[in-house]
């Protein structure tokens, strides 16, 4: 839900309308879309995002030392209580590690007897001054396609991503570092990953964000997603017996 350093001000966004309900949703830090990114594929019915974000995870382990501190939760196919999401045996484990680096660790292990496709994001929503002056490096020459508006339109990124309307894009083959730099902030976060090959970047701009009723009317100048994610042809098949991990690091320069 939130991130600051020592000295710093808070890396990741909240939204002022954010539910904070039984089976909902948090609208902003980092929700955990898990096992399948966006609609369900084939149940309109099932809730967007899957269901790793409106579940009751247990606690594995707290511990600290160093300038960090590590807090391991874990989900298995036996925890939700809605019969619905115990459909394949599953042991998914987060690993959240804070210091100087937010550093995530989203770990998928396959306890069945068959292959287990899914697909995933650490969802972050980042803090910014002002969306329509800040600027994303790490992306250019990447395919894309953009979803805002329902284009579904592949593309080509050229530069940096800047925001001038709607964006809802998803970069596939996606593995180097990206990097929000935020002149009114006077900072860039570095956003680098492992096991990794799609990267989102999602802003709702005015009409969209008027639709959502966790969203704020105004708040969407102040906030980017630059999401660490397996999604669509980028989909993720573990194999009985295996594990898959996907991280996200976060940091902050001057």
């Amino acid at each position: 839900m939130s991130y600051k350093p020592e000295g710093k001000t808070d890396l990741l966004w909240m939204s002022k309308f954010s539910c904070f309900e039984e089976g909902k949703p948090i609208r902003g830090g980092i929700p955990v879309c898990w096992p399948w990114f966006g609609a369900h594929p084939s149940d309109p019915k099932m809730p967007s995002h899957g269901f790793a974000r409106i579940s009751h995870w247990n606690v594995k382990s707290v511990s600290g030392g160093n300038g960090f501190t590590e807090l391991r939760l874990s989900l298995t196919d036996k925890d939700p209580s809605d019969e619905r999401f115990r459909t394949r045996p599953f042991d998914l484990e987060l690993s959240v590690r804070c210091g100087k680096k937010l550093e995530i660790e989203l770990s998928t292990a396959n306890s069945g007897k068959v292959d287990f496709k899914l697909t995933e994001a650490l969802h972050s929503y980042f803090s910014v001054s002002d969306i329509k002056k800040v600027s994303i490096s790490g992306l250019s020459g990447a395919e894309y396609v953009e979803t805002a508006g329902g284009i579904g339109e592949n593309r080509i990124q050229s530069g940096s991503v800047l925001f001038s309307s709607e964006v809802d894009r998803l970069y596939f083959g996606s593995v180097c570092d990206c990097v929000i730099s935020d002149p009114g902030l006077g900072r860039e976060i570095r956003i680098s990953k492992e096991g990794s090959r799609t990267t989102v970047v999602w802003n709702p701009w005015i009409a969209k964000s008027a639709k959502m009723p966790d969203f704020g009317d105004s708040e969407y100048p102040e906030m980017v997603c630059v999401e660490t994610a397996n999604a669509a042809a980028d989909s993720v098949t573990t194999a009985p017996g295996k594990i898959h991990r996907m991280k996200t690091v976060i940091s902050s320069e001057n």
